[in-house]
């Protein structure tokens, strides 16, 4: 009976490493979390029995269940894209256009197991003061629209390939990765992708309230 217990305990013990391994080559964030918290309940088991209960406990209580609790918040908070747009009026996010945009973006998003998430302001300061202050990643407006470090321009059209005029469209981020990501993966020409580092911008803006 004995040798029966410590066969089944060598086989627990074995899937330590093995879910370890899992955890580590994982690229989808919410399977690594699955994983670990299978970790955990593996390592649960083993300390239960050996009979240290109280560490068993102490694992599936805070380091299974409290930790992946979480990891979990982290994952959804981090791993989200928040795109600003301006409803001013002309129902921007019913467009057919915007909304093939919007796939393109979300196609390249899920890739990296991100999702995108649409923020609507009223108007074209609210917008900027927006990704100045960091509530926002990027925003995303018709390429007439003006926006942080821009000049004003006139609305631009792009041509598809059976001579169909679309609406051309600009993104602005504050976050490098995000536009090095867009720059080589937009593929539909309707997009503009510009970066701007906020730091540089608010520092050019103290300067001039101070001359």
């Amino acid at each position: 009976m004995s040798d029966n217990l410590d066969i089944y305990l060598y086989i627990i013990i074995a899937l330590l490493p093995l879910t370890s391994c899992l955890v580590v080559l994982q690229l989808n964030p919410y399977h690594a979390l699955a994983l670990r918290g299978i970790l955990g309940a593996i390592a649960a088991l083993v300390y239960a029995v050996l009979g240290a209960a109280d560490v068993a406990l102490t694992e599936a209580l805070m380091g299974t269940l409290l930790a992946i609790t979480l990891y979990a918040v982290a994952v959804r908070s981090s791993l989200v894209l928040r795109v600003g747009i301006l409803e001013d009026g002309t129902q921007l996010e019913d467009e057919i256009d915007f909304q093939e945009v919007i796939g393109e973006f979300r196609k390249i998003l899920n890739k990296r197991h991100m999702r995108l998430e649409i923020l609507p302001y009223t108007d074209k300061q609210a917008l900027q003061r927006g990704l100045m202050e960091k509530e926002i990643h990027a925003t995303l407006s018709r390429s007439s629209v003006m926006q942080v470090g821009e000049e004003e321009s006139m609305n631009a059209q792009v041509y598809d390939d059976f001579g169909i005029r679309r609406s051309s469209y600009l993104a602005i981020t504050r976050i490098r990765r995000i536009y090095d990501i867009m720059i080589a993966e937009l593929v539909s020409g309707q997009t503009t992708v510009n970066y701007v580092n906020i730091s540089d911008v608010n520092n050019t803006k103290l300067k001039e309230k101070h001359l």
